[in-house]
């Protein structure tokens, strides 16, 4: 397989992984030489493990676009949607600046300055590119990156470079034009609008032509893909031997959002998004090909703090004009607090793969070629970051979902959720709260948290979800494995018919 995982076995079995190939806190870009590695090394959205510990940012300086997308609605002030094209406050490009100096001297762990929207980056080429420019004088240790439909790509490479962005996301979500002209009704190219076919040929060229001088560049390249089903869904595969072939190292699928609230085409006309079964499946035909990246949040164009939280109401421009910044005492804190992170990876990934009687499993079990193949066991796990079982489970607003399977354990992908406890009387009030945990869960058999009432307790088991918080404040995957383990040495994964909540055999 494609997709790293947590080694699970001292011995490889048949197509898996051996102790040195993939061992304990390895990630799908552990193949990759060490240059590029280090690169990402720090970068929650193109490092699966970094997302757990760093932050990240996004300023909306780009609010004009230069395509339309059936799946696209641009909405200003809308606090309570967390999806791509959403935005509290439009900024210039000073006040850009001023916002990421205060968020970066009051977020340490803030790596990674973004700039997505809420139209195309490349589109308001001078907000975006003079926002990079005063920040890389003004924050030097901050890292630079730009997410792009890339029309308008190939004309601003050479700027891109010598800006020192280093980390470019191209949205690519097709290669033919005749899947195109299903997905972007118009482009506007040389001062004009284009339609149809036309419009996703020249679409497609600038996207290709964009991949290939980034990369000449040494520009780190990850594409994003939206699902589409019955569109793009089988598709996406092509698309990602195309880009790989090109020099693109990440591929990031992402399900269809198509609520008919939010006013998009595809959502006023019915067109379904993926569930979770179909976007594990097509992620896992794509890995075949690249890595593949499963912890995308689909941000807001705005948003502010780690990977599935948003703290972008602390700070608001009424809120950063009272704020006295010292950016060079900052600098040295976030030194520490980075060398603090790092210190704590370390000893992480040092406890997964030394292991121990009752946390981590060092060799498998061996059975016989005769039994049975084992199956693999998704397990859903309440974090507040970190990469820890640290969050109790009527608090969680996502749940982070991993596969435990003879080869090892890796990432599925983070599924949202309307959180079970509000603080108040109502926790777990609503058969619509309910359903939605449970959809979020769809497919795991162990839900594994710090914490947890008695209540939910029975609710999950009576779904079928086993609880288990007997693992608080310890590694993720390191829990993980010791469960399956639990799971094998009972007996319990033998593949005779499909678990009653599984997403399948």
């Amino acid at each position: 397989m494609s997709d790293k995982v947590t080694q699970l076995q001292s011995e490889p079995e048949e197509g898996g992984c051996t102790k040195s190939g993939c061992g304990a806190g390895s990630e799908p870009l552990s193949h990759l030489p060490e240059a590029i590695r280090q690169k990402v090394h720090n970068h929650p959205c193109y490092s699966e493990q970094a997302h757990h510990h760093y932050a990240r940012m996004h300023v909306a300086v780009a609010p004009a676009c230069n395509i339309q997308c059936h799946y696209c609605n641009r909405k200003y002030d809308c606090a309570n949607e967390s999806r791509p094209g959403v935005v509290s406050e439009l900024l210039t490009s000073q006040q850009a600046v001023k916002k990421v100096l205060a968020v970066a001297a009051n977020i340490p762990q803030m790596t990674v300055l973004g700039v997505a929207g809420p139209g195309d980056p490349l589109a308001n080429p001078e907000r975006t590119l003079g926002t990079f420019r005063e920040l890389a004088e003004k924050a030097p240790d901050i890292k630079l990156c730009l997410s792009t439909n890339g029309l308008a790509l190939p004309k601003h490479v050479e700027e891109i470079a010598a800006l020192n962005v280093d980390h470019v996301t191209i949205t690519i979500n097709c290669v033919d034009p005749d899947i195109g002209a299903q997905i972007y009704p118009w482009i506007f190219w040389n001062n004009r609008r284009v339609r149809g076919r036309k419009a996703a040929e020249i679409l497609i060229e600038q996207q290709q032509r964009g991949l290939e001088m980034l990369v000449a560049k040494g520009v780190l390249v990850k594409v994003n893909s939206v699902m589409i089903p019955g569109v793009n869904d089988q598709h996406l595969k092509e698309v990602s031997k195309v880009v790989k072939a090109k020099g693109a190292f990440l591929h990031n699928v992402m399900p269809l959002i198509a609520e008919p609230e939010h006013g998009t085409f595809y959502g006023l006309m019915g067109q379904r998004s993926p569930n979770n079964a179909e976007l594990q499946a097509l992620q896992d035909a794509c890995a075949g090909d690249m890595a593949m990246m499963r912890h995308c949040r689909q941000c807001r164009a705005d948003a502010v703090g780690m990977l599935g939280e948003d703290r972008g109401a602390e700070f608001t421009l009424d809120k950063i004009e009272t704020m006295e910044i010292d950016y060079a005492a900052a600098m040295e804190r976030r030194a520490q607090v980075h060398a603090q992170i790092e210190a704590t990876r370390s000893a992480q990934a040092a406890q997964v793969q030394q292991g121990g009687e009752t946390l981590v499993p060092i060799s498998i079990l061996k059975r016989p070629k005769a039994e049975p193949p084992l199956r693999p066991l998704l397990v859903a796990v309440a974090s507040e970051g970190m990469g820890l079982v640290n969050q109790h489970f009527g608090h969680a607003r996502e749940f982070l979902v991993y596969e435990a399977s003879t080869q090892g354990v890796r990432f599925i992908g983070a599924r949202k959720a309307d959180n079970y406890c509000d603080g108040g009387d109502s926790c777990g009030d609503g058969d619509a709260k309910w359903s939605a945990i449970l959809k979020a869960l769809e497919g795991c058999e162990v839900m594994l948290c710090s914490r947890i009432g008695m209540g939910p307790w029975e609710k999950l088991e009576a779904a079928g979800i086993e609880p288990n918080n007997e693992y608080p404040m310890e590694p993720i995957e390191a829990a993980v494995a010791a469960i399956y383990r639990q799971w094998q040495e009972a007996g319990r994964l033998h593949r005779a018919a499909a678990p009653r909540n599984a997403l399948s055999a």
